[in-house]
This record gives structure tokens, C-alpha cells and sequence, in this order.
């Protein structure tokens, strides 16, 4: 099959989801088809995108469209994208949209349509309620002009879990199909050696310590962990916690409370963490925590679980399989208990041993990208017909 996976502009320090899209392609790529990207170019993202995908197995085979650097005027009316999809689009028997709220995504599907191309499109949560209700009319707005009909009119939604497709069944958009993210075992193994990550941060010591990986935005619970940290903290002295991840608006409140609460010798607030770095800190790490207000599919923590490390996330995070396959537990968005199960996983480690190969076991079963490659194959083969 000719296939495209549109995105908008690809950059680690943006976030996940877009190299997400790198990443099912290549697993495309391998498996014999023949897989472009479409994406817009930042030239200061060249770096940290090719060291973050520089153990992606089969990532040569897929080409890169680019466009050029994403301008206002392109941003509102994507004149340049139109006209490449023009020429492209005609060729392809499926498109991928990734993520939604950028133009050159609502220009992909209207293109499609025009020349009877099927598309899916992929949400990321991102058309869940507790998103729609940030920036509420602004989106409400754009839903009711384009957004919708283009959604309504794919071929089906690429749900990532069943909680999304249940949250976004009031839009009455396409049928959802649920296929989740995925991790590749080669960019895992061989895993870093224990103590490098410590290394580079000598004041860890040999401390247990609570790993955060994400951009740094209230989105993603930064006010509950702290909450969580300083419950956790008095009972366990010598406990310290990890923050990764690049600022997206909260990095100054993180910064205030370490000031505020005294943490400078609890908690380090180290950036971004890219490609080796973050399995370092995986391997040297005694816990995950994620406790967001909403996720699509995390995929932090499906390379914490890759990676022999216990999770504690939040509901909201839509990984039930994390509890029900007994690699960490799943907890409501109260800091009493996300400090509760982050006490269990430090304070007991035969429970820490035990999750640590459920999580693994349930990565390489459930969760790799070759398997999802070959279910969104299906999928896209069931709605050419």
C-alpha cells in the first residue's frame, strides 16, 4: 500500500505524539509498504528529532515530505501544503491524520476527499471532554465549521484506548477503531548500564527516586505530584524525585515550589531528557509517575514498563492495563493516593521486582509497534473496500 502520515511540525521538545506518527510509519515501512510523512520543518528541532529517532528500526525506508517552516500566513490557510497534497494525494491508497487543530491537517482531509483517497484520523485525546473544555468556544467554533465534517468524514478514527472512543462518542464523529501506541524493543535493548543517569546527577547518590517525564504544563499534574511528594517525603527521609521534561508554561511554578517548599535537596528539575539520556534515568529510577489530568496514550510509560520500571498513573491517563496487568497501579487524581502507591512501590521490593517483570512481559505481548503496524494495516484494508 502507498501510504501518508501527515503531522503537524515535528519536535521532541514539543512533546510525544508527533514522533509517534515516525514511529508506526517505519513499522509500516517494515512490513513491505511504502510510507511517506508529510510534516512541516523547524531547522532548530533538526538535531534532538534525528537523536530521538536514530534507533528506530526500518526509519530509513520512510520518506520525509517537508514542507518549509511553519509561518502564520502558512498556519492559517496552508497554501503551500494544498498545493503539495494536490500532487501527492492522488497517488496514495490511505492517509494517517495525526493530531487535529493545525490547518495542514483539515487541508489533508479535504484534499482527500476530493480525490476519493480514504483517511483516518488519529486525535491523540486530544478531542476528549477535559481538552475541548481548554479553550472552549475557540474550539466549539472551529468544530462547528471544519473540524467536524472533516472528522466525520474519515474513514474512521484511530482511538487509542477505549475510554477515548467512549469520551468522543457525543461529537458523533466516524466509527472509532482502537489501536494503541507502541514501543520498538530495539530502541530499548540493550538497555543502559545501572548508575549512568546517577552519574550525571551525583547529588541523587544512591537515593530512591520518583521519575516525572513530560513536558512541563498543569495538564500533566505537576500540582498533585508535588502534593503527593511532600505526603511521601517526612516518611521516607532520604527520598528524592526526578523532574524531566521541556518547559511548556509551568517550569517557573515547578521552579517556585522546590523555592517554596525547601525541595532543592529533594527534587531536580533536569529538562529535557531525549533518546539514551531517558533510559538512563528509566534504569536508575525506583518509580514512574504520571499523575495527568489527561492523556491519550502515554507513551513515557509504556517505555517506563519496557524499561523494568513500575508506574504509577493516573485514571485520567487511560492505561488500565498497567493495574490489571500488575505492573503498577492506577489511581484517581488525589494526592493521597498517588502518594499511597508510589509508597507501596519504593517501600517494598518484592512488589517493585514483581511489577517490573509484569510490565516488561506486557510491553513485548501487547504493546509493540510491529503488532500495531499490522493492526492499522488491517484496519485501513477493511475501509478500502
Amino acid at each position: 500500500m502507498r501510504l501518508l502520515h501527515v503531522v503537524g511540525t515535528i519536535d521532541p521538545a514539543n512533546g510525544g505524539p508527533p514522533l509517534v506518527s515516525v514511529r508506526l510509519a517505519a513499522a509500516q515501512a517494515a512490513l513491505g509498504h511504502d510510507v511517506s510523512i508529510l510534516t512541516y520543518v523547524d531547522p532548530a528541532a533538526e538535531e534532538r528529532i534525528a537523536r530521538s529517532i536514530a534507533r528506530v528500526p526500518g526509519v530509513e525506508q520512510v520518506r520525509r515530505v517537508s514542507l518549509p517552516k511553519l509561518t502564520r500566513y502558512e498556519n492559517y490557510f496552508a497554501p503551500i501544503a494544498r498545493r503539495m497534497l494536490n500532487n501527492i494525494v492522488p497517488r496514495l491508497d490511505f492517509i494517517h491524520i495525526h493530531g487535529v487543530w493545525e490547518r495542514l491537517l483539515i487541508a489533508t482531509a479535504r484534499t482527500a476527499q476530493k480525490h476519493t483517497v480514504p483517511y483516518c484520523w488519529r486525535p491523540a485525546g486530544m478531542l476528549d471532554p477535559w481538552s475541548l473544555s481548554q479553550g472552549k468556544w475557540k474550539k466549539k467554533l472551529a468544530m462547528a465549521m471544519s473540524y467536524g465534517p472533516a472528522l466525520r468524514n474519515a474513514a474512521f478514527i484511530h482511538a487509542l484506548n477505549p475510554d477515548e472512543a467512549r469520551l468522543i462518542e457525543p461529537l458523533k464523529l466516524a466509527r472509532s477503531e482502537i489501536i494503541p501506541n507502541g514501543i520498538f524493543t530495539e530502541e530499548i535493548e540493550p538497555l543502559p548500564s545501572a548508575g549512568e543517569f546517577r552519574a550525571k546527577f551525583p547529588q541523587l547518590g544512591d537515593r530512591p527516586f520518583i521519575f516525572f517525564l513530560a513536558r512541563l504544563h498543569m495538564k500533566k499534574g505537576l500540582d498533585f505530584l508535588f502534593d503527593a511528594f511532600r505526603i511521601l517525603a517526612p516518611k521516607i527521609p532520604n527520598l528524592a524525585m526526578v523532574i524531566a521534561g521541556p518547559d511548556d508554561g509551568a517550569r517557573a511554578w515547578t521552579d517556585a515550589q522546590v523555592a517554596q517548599h525547601q525541595l532543592a535537596d529533594k527534587v531536580f528539575v533536569v529538562g529535557g531528557l531525549y533518546a539514551q539520556d531517558r533510559l538512563a534515568a528509566m534504569v536508575d529510577a525506583t518509580v514512574f509517575c504520571l499523575p495527568s489530568r489527561q492523556e491519550g496514550f502515554p507513551v513515557a510509560a509504556l517505555e517506563s514498563l519496557a524499561c523494568g520500571l513500575p508506574v504509577v498513573i493516573s485514571e485520567d491517563s487511560h492505561f488500565p492495563q498497567v493495574a490489571s496487568g500488575g505492573a503498577g497501579f492506577v489511581v484517581p487524581l488525589d494526592a493521597q493516593q498517588i502518594a499511597a502507591g508510589l509508597g507501596k512501590i519504593i517501600t517494598d521490593a518484592a512488589q517493585r521486582q514483581r511489577m517490573s517483570e509484569a510490565g516488561r512481559e506486557m510491553i513485548r505481548r501487547d504493546f509493540t509497534w510491529q503488532r500495531v503496524a499490522e493492526q492499522t494495516i488491517a484496519a485501513y484494508e477493511r475501509y478500502r473496500t
